[in-house]
């Protein structure tokens, strides 16, 4: 059994001073040797962080001591060690990326229903809800619930957007939305009702809740849980697990991210160690030719081996590079 685990949490409540709140929090983060990414804002606090059992009982101890977080709820998985290199405690204006601007919204205010995993679960089963993926597409496309849909964006900010474009195919309807670990859909789901739509419910807890709940275990999801942190995925369903993400480059079955070695680029693909090194870590001809590319660099791949190598995948390197 692992000593070490991960923690998963966020609250909206009002931070008076968050300069000074991120200055202390970091040094306790830092005194109890946690590693991880924790943002602070004016609404609240959203984190990830890592540690043996023992420094992750004294954390929540410490931030439950707090009045303004005691009744916080702290999602847990084990780990073989730190799923982070760092630790980091940032100031942002947003706990989560929404950028509503004048239209933004605090969910202690307006949010949509809390569905606990087994009410979710029914409401997967119903012909007549939508179930709305409110993720980048990057994580959809590495496992997703059984029939949700899938947004074409790929950063968080990007969703409104993309709603008011598709509005019509979700007026009128039972939405249900859901997010790794909840706090996306809080400001997300009271959005929705600000924009006219009536019935709007979120997942509580988010997709870990439902994969570490008894009476769901992960059932009707598919493929594996993008996370921000070393580990990028991890296993959900705890029933019939299935791999449903397909490798960038040739479409066979693969669950193993990557950035394109472009860093102009930086897309999430998904492809196998094989095709890493095959098509030099770039998702399109343009980010393997890229003078910028970091796996020719990581590998002091020369220009000719670069040739080489485009050579046996049909494509030639431009004497201009």
């Amino acid at each position: 059994m692992s000593n070490y685990r991960v923690l998963l949490y966020y609250k909206y409540v009002t931070i008076d001073n968050p300069e000074q709140f991120r200055i202390d929090h970091l040094n306790l983060c830092n005194t109890l040797g946690l590693k991880g990414r924790i943002l602070v804002s004016e609404e609240g606090i959203n984190g990830t962080v890592s540690g043996t059992i023992d420094q992750t009982d004294q954390y929540m101890e410490a931030v439950k001591s707090d009045d303004r977080f005691d009744d916080l709820f702290f999602k847990m998985d084990p780990a073989d060690g730190h799923a982070f290199k760092k630790m980091h405690v940032r100031y942002r204006p947003e706990i989560v990326s929404l950028q509503l601007g004048e239209e933004d919204l605090d969910p202690n205010q307006l949010t949509g229903q809390y569905l606990e995993p087994e009410e979710f679960k029914a409401a997967l089963e119903d012909e007549n809800t939508i179930v709305l993926d409110a993720r980048n597409d990057y994580e959809y496309d590495l496992g997703h619930f059984r029939g949700a849909v899938r947004p074409d964006i790929r950063s968080f900010r990007e969703l409104p957007e993309w709603i008011k474009e598709n509005k019509e195919t979700f007026m009128n309807k039972r939405v249900v939305t859901y997010c790794t670990g909840g706090v996306r859909c809080e400001k997300f789901s009271g959005w929705l009702l600000k924009e006219g739509f009536e019935d709007v419910a979120q997942l509580h807890g988010g997709i870990h809740n439902y994969g570490t709940h008894p009476k769901t275990q992960g059932e009707l999801w598919d493929g594996k849980m993008y996370v921000f942190d070393e580990r990028i995925s991890v296993d959900i369903n705890r029933v019939n697990k299935t791999v449903i993400s397909k490798d960038w480059f040739d479409g066979t079955p693969s669950e193993r991210y990557i950035n394109c070695g472009n860093p102009r680029c930086n897309r999430q693909i998904i492809t196998s160690e094989e095709n890493e090194h095959k098509y030099l870590r770039g998702c399109t001809h343009e980010c393997r030719i890229s003078p910028e590319n970091r796996y020719v660099k990581e590998h002091s791949l020369s220009k000719d081996e670069v040739a080489e190598r485009l050579a046996q995948i049909g494509e030639t390197l431009p004497e201009t590079v």
